[in-house]
């Protein structure tokens, strides 16, 4: 095992078929490879649409009245790809509604109970969001999700009674609008390396591989100020962050 985990940070949003589809081909490929334990994840918050409604609104309705004819197209799309991956998507019953609150309980879950218990709230937001229709706005909705993923439920209710969190997500929504992320779902791997959209199981593979190797490179490698690869116009200095 390495002394020292590689992060890698998902930028994400409930409401987003995508995301959840990138998250469930991410995962396939993390979960295969034998040094699994070696990475440390961490799903990070990204709003959509910080003007939708609390409580929640048909989402279908929404989508047309943004995005106008080519929102069936858009849901269309998004639905059959998430059903190849296993993912259920009902456009019937799935709601808009603002998931601030849902983020803020995903930030507290991985703080005070671990990466784990952070993917299991994240797998039943998105299964709420798209399959049941459910309002992931809703105090009651988040916290029934939120103690179904192993949290204490009278923590949860105080966290959605204040405003505990909200500095926290407000700055990692800064934080990736510095980091050029204005899409999701947008994984950043060590820091350094940004991979958009929802990718392929074999190319996340494929990265998860490159990524390791690089970094297995640049912590094996002396201190130096001088760049020790250079590709497509930028150059790679051991340790940078953005």
């Amino acid at each position: 095992m390495r002394e020292q985990r590689i992060p890698i940070e998902i930028w994400s949003d409930i409401a987003c078929p995508w995301c959840a589809i990138g998250e469930r081909r991410f995962f396939r490929a993390l979960d295969a490879r034998p040094d699994r334990d070696d990475f440390a994840v961490v799903f990070r918050p990204f709003e959509l649409d910080a003007n939708a409604p609390t409580p929640g609104e048909p989402l279908r309705e929404r989508l047309a009245r943004r995005y106008g004819a080519r929102a069936e197209g858009m849901m269309r799309r998004a639905g059959a790809v998430a059903t190849a991956e296993g993912v259920a998507v009902d456009w019937e019953r799935a709601l808009a509604a603002r998931t601030r609150d849902a983020h803020r309980l995903l930030g507290v879950a991985v703080r005070d109970y671990g990466e784990s218990t952070q993917r299991g709230l994240a797998e039943l937001l998105f299964s709420a969001q798209f399959e049941r229709g459910a309002d992931v706005s809703s105090t009651d909705e988040l916290t029934r999700l939120a103690v179904a993923a192993g949290m204490d439920e009278s923590r949860v209710r105080r966290l959605l009674a204040s405003d505990e969190g909200e500095a926290e997500i407000q700055a990692d929504i800064e934080r990736a609008a510095r980091l050029g992320i204005h899409s999701v779902p947008t994984f950043v791997f060590d820091g350094r390396f940004t991979v958009a959209g929802a990718q392929p199981s074999e190319l996340f593979a494929e990265l998860l591989e490159e990524v390791a190797s690089e970094v297995d490179r640049a912590r094996s490698a002396p201190e130096t100020n001088e760049p020790t690869e250079c590709v497509d116009g930028a150059c790679l200095v051991p340790g940078a962050r953005p």
